[in-house]
């Protein structure tokens, strides 16, 4: 895939394509953003059954339009991050560490905000369904789950790149929203 190709401009089969290739990127963290996309608009859809949710259907594309951007910034980091790795030390001493850090933090931070995304597509979608429209509430719990399944995989990459150091609060931030997003979730299946 070219370096400056939007994930978002791929046909499907392409994407497809691109995620099962042998590379680093796109990966769990762009799937995720991909997932909590395809949740946000399904969300929307089900906004749009009621005339009254049109504030919800504008929040939903917002996330939408959020989560799929983040998509392509979790395949740019990576890139940024393998570069940095691959750039000898020698070449600009000085910087080499701090460059190295921001490329590690970015890898971190995209799966981060994507957990943010898609919880916030999962408490929309949760209220959607709980909406009392019988027409909308299947595509919305729907949404609700999917979403807090992108929010669960994104937290768990940002613990996997943070598992050497637990200090770092990014990890608990992470799985804390996604363990919320999973039992609103979770509330919709069971009620």
């Amino acid at each position: 895939m070219d370096a400056e190709q939007s994930l978002s401009g791929l046909t499907v089969n392409r994407l497809l394509e691109e995620v099962a290739a042998r590379t680093p990127a796109p990966g769990g963290g762009a799937v995720a953003a991909f997932a909590a996309a395809l949740a946000a608009g399904l969300t929307g859809m089900a906004a749009r059954i009621d005339d009254h949710q049109q504030v919800s259907a504008a929040r939903a594309d917002e996330l939408r339009a959020a989560a799929t951007a983040l998509a392509d910034a979790d395949v740019a980091a990576h890139r940024a991050y393998w570069l940095a790795t691959h750039t000898p030390r020698e070449d600009d001493p000085w910087m080499w560490p701090s460059r190295l850090r921001e490329a590690f933090d970015d890898t971190v931070d995209v799966p981060l905000e994507v957990v943010r995304v898609a919880e916030q597509v999962t408490l929309l979608a949760a209220a959607l369904a709980s909406g009392g429209e019988p027409r909308r509430r299947g595509n919305a719990v729907a949404a609700a789950l999917l979403a807090a399944a992108a929010a669960n995989a994104a937290a768990l990459l940002v613990a996997e790149n943070l598992a050497g150091d637990p200090e770092d609060v990014r990890a608990g931030c992470a799985l804390g929203l996604a363990a919320a997003a999973r039992r609103c979730a979770d509330g919709l299946v069971s009620a």
